[in-house]
């Protein structure tokens, strides 16, 4: 029986590249976003395309939504392997002024989701039932470090780095490995959004500001979403089993940490 994904934001940017990656390999994916139009034209092309998916509207930031959810897949699967907790979101600000929604915002999708999807696949999805079970959290380099005016992404992305380390530690023995993947600059909308949220708290133009982190990349360019998504299809392989509790760099050598 071929493997059962779930992917969380799955109709853009990384998240897109994901489905459509672990899709390519015969495993079928359950896919969430919270928009409806997203969700029911993603659907609608991968199947088109000949893909095994299922599209879900389902806001991860609710306790209760998430665990309907994974129950909901469970009865049509019987079970999931893998859990990509990609669902995330972009914000931040000069410290002092930063409103406290925002700060709110940022943790609840980027933090508490993890928290909610691992700990319903976890408690009633029957991944600890797979021949290999597997998370994989989206993080970053920005889990690794400090960015200016990214105070509540900073934090929140480093506690998806600290969620990974302690639940690979709690469930290695239990067949399931857990682990990080930190993109850097990776060219999606979010990441558009980035750029343009500095250029206008500097007064700068957005190509101005865009070749000003092209600059730090080694590689010269953005890394693609294709190539993240690549990193994740290999971690939710038979082969990775020996991998577990780390936080991998896919960044173009933008961290070298």
């Amino acid at each position: 029986m071929n493997a059962v994904a779930v992917v969380t934001g799955g109709t853009s940017g990384i998240g897109e590249a994901i489905v459509e990656a672990l899709a390519r390999t015969g495993s079928r994916v359950e896919f969430c976003a919270r928009k409806r139009n997203d969700v029911d034209r993603h659907q609608e092309q991968w199947r088109a395309a000949g893909f095994d998916v299922t599209g879900t509207v389902c806001d991860v930031t609710d306790e209760g939504t998430v665990d309907r959810y994974v129950r909901n897949i469970v009865s049509r699967n019987g079970g999931i392997d893998h859990l990509i907790n990609n669902a995330g979101t972009s914000g931040g600000g000069p410290f002092d002024s930063l409103p406290t929604e925002v700060w709110h915002r940022i943790m609840a999708t980027n933090c508490d989701s993890v928290f909610f999807m691992s700990r319903a696949i976890l408690r009633d999805g029957g991944i600890l039932d797979s021949d290999h079970g597997r998370i994989v959290n989206i993080s970053s380099t920005a889990g690794k470090q400090g960015i200016p005016l990214a105070a509540p992404y900073n934090a929140s992305k480093h506690a998806v780095i600290g969620i990974t380390r302690s639940l690979a530690l709690e469930y290695a023995k239990r067949g399931v490995t857990v682990n990080a993947i930190c993109p850097g600059y990776v060219q999606t909308p979010m990441a558009d959004t980035v750029v343009r949220r500095h250029a206008e708290i500097a007064d700068r133009d957005f190509e101005d500001v865009r070749s000003d982190f092209e600059s730090k990349i080694p590689i010269g360019r953005y890394t693609t979403a294709a190539e993240v998504a690549s990193f994740v299809e290999y971690l939710v392989r038979p082969e990775a089993a020996a991998i577990t509790g780390q936080a991998m760099n896919v960044c173009g050598g933008l961290g070298r940490f």
